[in-house]
């Protein structure tokens, strides 16, 4: 029989990660990494997490970060410029910034609460979208990854701005597969569960065990998920093992979503 190839997934291609520097999206970045790939981490630089840049590049030397606002227009717009300035084509790209926002009730949530969510986490996709697009049809092939929730296809109370946002980046990223399919660009969007990330700890749920009880009740595996497997979900889409796969939401969510 012949031997497998033992080419990684990756091999040369460049990954672009928004929101890159911890939880998902670092995790990613190693694992694109270690298939290969060329890394390029756009996020907001802050002191807690810019270490995350050293664990990337252990894995991978010539990673590149760009301090950049998702939110703002004209700095995702010089972002994408520079990867392709840099690395010469932009292969993969994984929509991944986003925040949470505080929770509230519809009735008592702020117009610029709701606001602020909106323009990170769908806006902002939009706007990288738009301008890795550009680029990947310039080069007639490329992968789109966003990531979205569980609540992207389920509601989740006090949480609104959250829910309508990860809810539009599934239509989007349908929008943008059906617009692309024939010009060899592949868009598709990840569902995570509950995932034990620096996002979750900032809910402190070790020192509220009800509540973290009551997040665990709702993955019938009665666990958190780690994002190293969100980052296994994301190098299978990324890569050609998912050649006939685009408009799909991959669910990684321990079954929270098969109720």
């Amino acid at each position: 029989m012949p031997e497998k190839s033992s080419m990684k997934k990756l091999n040369n291609k460049t990954v672009f990660i928004t929101g890159g520097l911890s939880g998902i999206g670092k995790a990613c970045a190693i694992a694109a990494a270690s298939e290969g790939a060329n890394i390029a981490i756009a996020d907001r630089e802050r002191g807690d997490n810019i270490k995350g840049m050293d664990d990337i590049k252990r894995e991978q030397p010539n990673a590149i970060f760009i301090e950049c606002n998702v939110a703002v227009y004209a700095e995702v717009e010089a972002a994408v410029h520079k990867v392709v300035n840099v690395f010469g084509s932009l292969d993969v790209a994984l929509n991944n910034a986003g925040i949470g926002g505080a929770p509230g009730k519809i009735s008592e949530m702020k117009p610029e609460a709701w606001l602020s969510v909106l323009g990170i986490d769908l806006t902002g996709v939009f706007y990288c979208m738009k301008q890795e697009l550009i680029q990947m049809e310039h080069q007639k092939s490329g992968v789109i990854v966003n990531m979205s929730s569980v609540s992207g296809e389920a509601g989740y109370a006090r949480s609104a701005h959250y829910v309508a946002a990860k809810h539009g980046l599934i239509g989007l990223t349908k929008t943008a597969a059906l617009e692309c399919a024939t010009e060899g660009i592949r868009v598709n969007v990840i569902c995570p569960g509950f995932i034990d990330t620096p996002l979750l700890t900032k809910l402190d749920l070790d020192n509220q065990p009800e509540r973290k009880q009551l997040i665990l009740s709702k993955h019938p595996m009665n666990r958190l998920g780690t994002s190293e497997e969100i980052a296994c979900g994301f190098i299978f889409l990324a890569c050609a093992d998912s050649s006939f796969i685009t408009g799909t939401a991959l669910n990684i969510d321990g079954g929270y979503l098969a109720q």
